[in-house]
């Protein structure tokens, strides 16, 4: 494994919780290097990764600036991003209110966003059969998890501390690459009309220009 860039990072061409990553690391300036795992192999059940992490999902890291220390689960890396590399908090807080929120609204992606996003794409896409019972279940939670948003984001500009940070970044490759395929049978779904203090908030976050260079790699490598 070559040592040239700063990090290793274990992720997949369409995985969204692996470009977070890469979005908060080019938001940081940090220099890594991408292992794309092809699942359709098992790659990311094989030792090469397992041994990293247990789990055998991606993403994952190794910081090869601090002992080869290895982090995997989206929200606990980009947290260690920040709380190692964000000195001057550009995309973090320092307020210990604010960080709890900051908290808050990481699990909520996690435990909210991308599970229900990812099944609504499962029962869709992947699954063997058709359960349309299933299929309107989770574009109903994708709605909401939507709706909770614009209820907070039509009264202020960023999720917490006035200003972009992991929070909010972490929230954007789900909605981009997900939400139009998820919702574009349900109920005349128009993402702009129907969210828009949501749809603003996506497109202030996908023209920052680390995000738009990191993004523009991810649709080079799935066209």
């Amino acid at each position: 494994m070559s040592h040239g860039k700063q990090f290793t990072l274990f992720t997949h061409t369409l995985g969204p919780n692996g470009w977070k990553v890469a979005f908060v690391m080019a938001e940081l300036g940090l220099t890594y290097e991408s292992i794309f795992l092809d699942f359709s192999k098992g790659e990311h059940k094989a030792p090469a990764h397992t041994k990293y992490n247990p789990n055998g999902r991606i993403p994952t890291i190794i910081d090869h600036h601090n002992d080869d220390f290895v982090v995997w689960e989206s929200a606990a890396i980009v947290t260690y991003l920040v709380e190692k590399y964000d000195t001057e908090h550009k995309i973090s807080v320092t307020d210990p209110k604010e960080k709890i929120i900051q908290l808050q609204w990481l699990s909520f992606q996690i435990s909210g966003q991308g599970p229900y996003y990812g099944q609504a794409v499962w029962f869709q896409k992947f699954h063997p059969e058709k359960f349309p019972s299933a299929i309107e279940r989770y574009q109903k939670e994708t709605y909401r998890v939507l709706g909770v948003l614009e209820s907070v984001l039509s009264k202020q500009e960023w999720l917490v501390g006035g200003k972009a940070t992991i929070a909010d970044i972490s929230f954007v490759p789900w909605n981009t690459g997900v939400v139009p395929q998820i919702l574009k049978d349900y109920n005349g779904f128009d993402f702009e009309k129907d969210f828009p203090a949501v749809s603003a908030w996506h497109e202030k976050i996908m023209a920052r220009p680390a995000i738009k260079e990191v993004w523009a790699q991810e649709q080079a490598l799935n066209q």
